[in-house]
């Protein structure tokens, strides 16, 4: 099915308020409003007790090896699985269709992908592991193709989480910066555009379209 049929499915009402609840929780706008961040992804996800020292969590400090990146990797678990879930809820109201339907027209010119994946995009702004996960199932379930997947990775891998590692790390020099502080971040989003872009154009000419 191609953008222009798929932009014809019906899509019930509950498809756009459902996406618009997806984007609003995966794109951290309520995380800091008291009594509305029950609505943000960071805040459903929690965070992990601590054992002993305040300061340490169940990982412990001072791990190596193997065993160092099991523990991380069964940290991210937690954050995936909430990701994948609330996805599910979201197609089976058909938000996934409401945002084939609307984005499509804007991603399809400005990355060459379909509308569909704009709840990943927004999940990728704040978490790479959740975006990746959503990505996953979306190539998997045949919604983008493979040149799609390569694209929408470029976009993802360059300044991967860049909204939240922005505020986390980049708060540090907030106060030194000689520049507006959404500067950095509009130039990170566009160089992400540009990525995904030369992406799309390596594709077009060197990659067929299915594996």
């Amino acid at each position: 099915m191609d953008d222009k049929e798929k932009s014809t499915v019906k899509v019930p009402p509950a498809g756009y308020v459902v996406l618009f609840l997806a984007i609003v929780v995966f794109s951290g706008l309520l995380a800091k409003h008291a009594g509305w961040n029950m609505f943000d992804f960071d805040t459903l996800n929690g965070k992990f007790g601590v054992i002993k020292s305040a300061t340490n969590n169940f990982m412990g400090v001072g791990g190596v090896g193997a065993r160092a990146g099991f523990m991380f990797a069964l940290s991210l678990v937690p954050g995936v699985m909430l990701a994948l879930g609330l996805m599910e809820i979201v197609e089976y109201y058909g938000g996934l269709k409401a945002a084939q339907k609307l984005l499509t027209p804007v991603l399809r010119p400005l990355m060459g992908i379909p509308g569909i994946c704009c709840v990943a995009l927004v999940s990728s702004l704040q978490s790479t592991d959740a975006g990746a996960g959503m990505t996953k199932n979306l190539r998997a379930a045949g919604d983008i193709t493979n040149k799609e997947l390569l694209i929408f990775s470029a976009f993802q891998f360059t300044a991967g989480g860049v909204i939240g590692n922005y505020l986390a790390s980049g708060s540090a020099l907030f106060s030194v910066m000689t520049v507006p502080i959404v500067t950095p971040l509009v130039v990170m989003l566009v160089m992400k555009l540009f990525g995904a872009n030369m992406m799309r154009l390596f594709c077009h000419y060197f990659v067929k379209e299915e594996d």
